[in-house]
């Protein structure tokens, strides 16, 4: 089907939008079991506008990918240049940096879609943009972090432990499950709300 023109906006923004849902449906569906379809019924669109826009559904799940780990970098890096930051202890830069990550769970779009690449490292074309994308993280964190190659080890390994219960849907079992709960709450500490919010609203 054809939109209608009085319904048409710019591609750059119907772009976005496309994005938007895919990073939705592949979170919640992983790589294997979203189609194009899908995403386009989430954005609201035609199956073939999402095709002609981005060719296939490996072309925009890389798309996808990039703009989370763009968006990543993004809001790592203003963390770090932050005046108030830079004149903390590297735990301390550490520790306010692992909030911040969290906080964009609640924001959606970024996490899930890097562990679903993550998850594709053996892909040949979806494995290099994730490779890819984690070395860009590590440079960052060592490089203009000032973090030691110990400490960004231990950093990136928090980080993956949280990816790793948000695909779990962990957060499911909250209010049924001790241990669960107690690993969340270790996990995620102040932050736990922000998480279960988010888990709520997929």
């Amino acid at each position: 089907m054809s939109e209608p023109k009085s319904e048409r906006i710019p591609a750059a923004q119907r772009r976005e939008q496309i994005l938007d849902a895919a990073a939705e449906v592949f979170g919640e569906r992983g790589y294997a079991g979203t189609t194009t379809d899908q995403v386009a019924q989430a954005a609201g669109i035609s199956q073939p506008y999402v095709v002609r826009m981005f060719g296939s559904k490996e072309n925009l799940f890389c798309e996808l990918l990039l703009r989370a780990r763009e968006r990543l970098e993004t809001r790592l890096r203003n963390a770090l240049t932050r005046p108030e930051v830079k004149a903390l202890s590297a735990a301390e830069r550490k520790a306010f940096l692992g909030r911040a990550y969290v906080d964009l769970i609640g924001e959606g779009g970024i996490v899930l879609p890097l562990m679903q690449g993550f998850l594709l490292g053996h892909d040949p074309v979806i494995g290099k943009y994730a490779r890819e994308g984690f070395l860009v993280i590590y440079r960052l964190l060592r490089d203009e972090g000032g973090f030691s190659q110990d400490e960004v080890r231990d950093f990136l390994a928090g980080g993956m432990l949280i990816n790793t219960l948000l695909t779990l849907q962990m957060t499911g079992l909250y209010d049924t499950d001790d241990t669960a709960r107690e690993l969340l709450g270790c996990s995620f500490g102040e932050k736990i709300d922000i998480v279960l919010n988010a888990g709520s609203a997929s």
